[in-house]
């Protein structure tokens, strides 16, 4: 009965009421996204990226012809195995969070009917991909005898390892041991599958294509230069780094070493996922903000009607209504209120969404956020109309007589 007459009560307030619910409805579609677009930079921060980055760094040099990469390589890689600490070095074409390496569409039949979209191609000598610490799931890593030199982009029929992302997308439910890809104008034989390896730019969170790569087991020479994986102890890699420049310049003065590309894989993480930080700080400051204002509606619109309602009050204290009945029923009125600005901001919400995914390729909203954004607008509503519904349940019949 008290909801019938709550809800016979707002319709003489209708304004005011339409007001408030359309507020609480943008404010549920725009919480919705925010939080979705939190939760996905805040995933992307946690991406895996398949290789033990905490003990590898990129060397980048640049400023050499193909004529003289063997005598490069060799002098790069002798001078940077000097450097107390350093376990390895390897050459290699890209990594994660670096700068993108050799990209390809791929065929997932001879005939080249069937495309299985464009992918990442890391190609490394054996040093570099045993460098990297890849989780084989299935499968082996190369021989020594499959690391053949590179014909123009990759190496001829050569052997690779995939990942469980893409053998899942290309072979579901059977082994990809032994299945062919074609690109390039040669043929890919997988022998192995790994658990993760992101291309060398992911996107966000566990987003499908992060683990589109091939791993290519390529011989350093001419078309595999210039790029080396260095792996230590992660204690000892500032002090390596520290000392990489100055050894890499006298070993081949020759060329240009690039200082920016140049660091342990955690830089280049942090770095590159430093706009994704800022995206972060600007999402929460709207959600907080945007919480705030719909908080300060809320408060305005219940203190608006206390004021009101000050003989309304009064008489039904006169009438034995108790301070609970009075505080119950302004609870009531604004959950009823909230609920209705919710259920229209629902839809807005996945109108909203459809925005989002057509101008900036953000992933379909998740049907999880709309209770968990329901959840919290209905939480702000009872604890911003408290203090003014305590405010009216204190109200006595003698304040209410004297305020006419």
């Amino acid at each position: 009965m008290q909801v019938g007459i709550i809800i016979a009560a707002l319709r003489k307030h209708r304004l005011a009421t339409v007001l408030i619910a359309m507020e609480i409805a943008l404010a549920c579609a725009v919480l919705c996204n925010a939080i979705f677009m939190f939760m996905e930079k805040r995933r992307a921060l946690n991406l895996n990226s398949g290789v033990q980055e905490s003990s590898l760094g990129i060397v980048q040099l640049a400023g050499f012809s193909a004529e003289n990469a063997n005598d490069i390589n060799a002098r790069v890689i002798g001078a940077i195995q000097a450097i107390p600490g350093v376990e390895s070095v390897g050459v290699m074409s890209a990594v994660p969070f670096g700068e993108s390496g050799v990209r390809a569409g791929v065929n997932t039949d001879e005939a080249l009917e069937r495309v299985g979209g464009v992918l990442d191609i890391y190609l490394g000598d054996a040093v570099a991909l045993k460098s990297l610490g890849l989780n084989v799931v299935a499968g082996r890593m190369p021989e020594p005898t499959e690391y053949a030199p590179i014909a123009q982009y990759v190496p001829s029929n050569a052997p690779v390892l995939t990942t469980r992302q893409l053998a899942h997308r290309y072979w579901p439910g059977d082994s990809a041991i032994g299945r062919s890809l074609w690109a390039m104008g040669t043929r890919f034989t997988v022998i192995g599958v790994v658990d993760h390896l992101v291309v060398s730019q992911p996107g966000g969170g566990e987003a499908l294509g992060n683990d589109w790569s091939l791993i290519v087991p390529a011989a350093a020479g001419p078309q595999l230069a210039g790029r080396y994986v260095v792996r230590a102890k992660p204690e000892d890699l500032p002090r390596i780094f520290g000392q990489v420049g100055k050894v890499v310049s006298a070993a081949a003065p020759d060329v240009v070493f690039d200082q920016s590309a140049s660091r342990p894989l955690s830089e280049l993480r942090s770095d590159y996922f430093r706009g994704a930080k800022v995206m972060m700080g600007l999402l929460a400051a709207v959600i907080i903000a945007l919480l705030g204002a719909t908080a300060l509606g809320i408060v305005g619109l219940a203190s608006y009607w206390v004021e009101q309602r000050r003989k309304q009050i009064g008489i039904r204290r006169a009438l034995g209504a108790t301070r609970s009945d009075i505080l119950r029923y302004f609870q009531i009125e604004n959950f009823l209120i909230v609920s209705i600005g919710i259920a229209a901001g629902l839809i807005l919400s996945y109108a909203m969404n459809l925005g989002l995914m057509r101008f900036y390729e953000l992933p379909r909203l998740p049907v999880a956020y709309l209770p968990i954004s329901a959840i919290v607008l209905w939480l702000l509503g009872q604890a911003a109309v408290l203090v003014p519904a305590l405010k009216a349940s204190a109200i006595t019949p003698v304040q209410a007589i004297r305020s006419l």
